[in-house]
C-alpha cells in the first residue's frame, strides 16, 4: 500500500487458520438385534390376520347376497320354510348321502342358493316318493321335519304349467304326459276337457294342477316331452300367492260355524225384479219369461208399470 514520500507499506498476510472439524453427535444407543426365527413369526402372523379379514370380508358378502336371492332349488321333504331351514341346517350332508336315488346334492360356492344346503333340480332329478322317507330319519337337527310320516303329505314345491302355448295338449294334441307320470294321479293333475276350436271335433284335455294335493316332487316336469318344460315345478313361495289374513271367505266360515255369521238378511226388493224369487237376477225375453202368462204379476203397480197394448189398425 502506498503511502506518502513514495514509501511503501508492506502488510504480512495472517495465515489461514485450518477449518475446525464437525462436533461428532453422541452415538445413539444401539437398537435390539431381531432374530430371523422371530422376524419371520411376526410376518407370517400379519399375513395370516391380513387374509383372515380378507377372507372374512368375502365370505360375509357372499353369504348376504345367497340369504338374500330366492330359493330357486327345492328342498327335500319336511323342509321348514326357508328362514328357519336356513338356521336349522348345519350342512352336514346326512341327507344327501342317505337319498337313496341320489337325487339329493349340497349347494356348491357360486349356486344362487347358500353354499352347503340340500336341494334337487325337478327338471333332472325329480325326488322319487321314498315311502320310508330316509332322509328325514337322517336329519340330526330338525331342519327335514320329523313329524312328516307320510310322503304324499310333502310340499317341497308346486307345479305351475308356465307356457300353454307350447304345451302340446293346448295345441290340441294328445299328451298327458306329465298326468300319467304324476304319484297322485287324477287328485294332483287332472284332465279338463275343453272343445278344440282348431279342428271343431275332437275335444282338447288340458291339465290342471290342484295345489292342495301336489307334493312338489317334480316327476310331472321331468317327464314334459318338450325341449323345455311346459310345466315348472317352483317353491311355494314363488308358485303361490298369499292372500291378506283380513280376509275370509264367507262361504268357509258358515261351514265351519254351521251358519251365517251375520244372521238372518232382509231381502230387500230390487227394481224390475220384484216378481222374481230373492238371488234370482236372470233377465228373460217377455215371452219366454215364467211370468208372462200372469195377468197381474204380484207386488208391481199396474198403473205405474204397465201400459196398455195398442189396438191393431184395420
Amino acid at each position: 500500500m502506498p503511502r506518502q514520500g513514495g514509501e511503501s507499506l508492506i502488510v504480512p498476510c495472517r495465515k489461514r487458520q485450518p477449518m475446525s472439524a464437525p462436533a461428532k453427535r453422541p452415538a445413539s444407543p444401539e437398537k435390539p438385534k431381531v432374530s430371523p426365527g422371530r422376524r419371520k413369526f411376526l410376518s407370517g402372523m400379519a399375513g395370516a390376520a391380513g387374509g383372515g379379514c380378507l377372507m372374512a370380508m368375502g365370505v360375509g358378502i357372499y353369504s348376504h347376497q345367497a340369504s338374500a336371492l330366492p330359493a330357486l332349488a327345492l328342498r327335500p321333504p319336511g323342509a321348514l320354510p326357508e328362514p328357519k331351514f336356513l338356521a336349522a341346517c348345519t350342512r352336514c350332508g346326512l341327507c344327501v348321502r342317505d337319498c337313496p336315488p341320489n337325487i339329493l346334492k349340497l349347494a356348491a360356492p357360486g349356486d344362487t342358493i347358500p353354499t352347503g344346503t340340500p336341494y334337487f333340480t325337478a327338471r333332472t332329478g325329480p325326488c322319487e316318493m321314498c315311502e320310508d322317507i330316509p332322509c328325514i330319519k337322517n336329519c340330526p337337527t330338525g331342519a327335514l321335519d320329523p313329524k312328516l310320516a307320510d310322503i304324499n303329505d310333502a310340499r317341497m314345491g308346486l307345479a305351475v304349467l308356465i307356457d300353454e302355448e307350447n304345451c302340446v295338449a293346448f295345441l290340441g294334441l294328445r299328451c298327458e304326459i306329465c298326468y300319467n307320470a304324476c304319484p297322485l294321479l287324477g287328485k294332483a293333475i287332472t284332465l279338463e276337457k275343453r272343445h278344440n276350436p282348431r279342428s271343431d271335433r275332437h275335444a282338447m284335455l288340458l291339465p290342471v294342477v290342484h295345489s292342495e294335493y301336489c307334493t312338489g316332487c317334480g316327476l310331472c316336469e321331468k317327464a314334459c316331452i318338450l325341449e323345455e318344460a311346459a310345466i315348472r315345478v317352483l317353491p311355494p313361495k314363488l308358485a303361490q300367492g298369499k292372500g291378506g289374513g283380513h280376509y275370509l271367505k264367507g262361504w268357509e266360515e258358515q261351514e265351519k260355524h254351521g251358519g251365517s255369521l251375520i244372521g238372518n238378511q232382509l231381502e230387500l226388493p230390487v227394481r224390475g225384479l220384484e216378481h222374481k224369487s230373492f238371488g234370482d237376477i236372470r233377465v228373460y225375453d217377455d215371452e219366454a219369461s215364467p211370468q208372462s202368462n200372469l195377468a197381474d204379476p204380484p207386488h208391481i203397480d199396474q198403473g205405474a208399470s204397465h201400459k196398455p197394448a195398442p189396438e191393431d189398425k184395420k
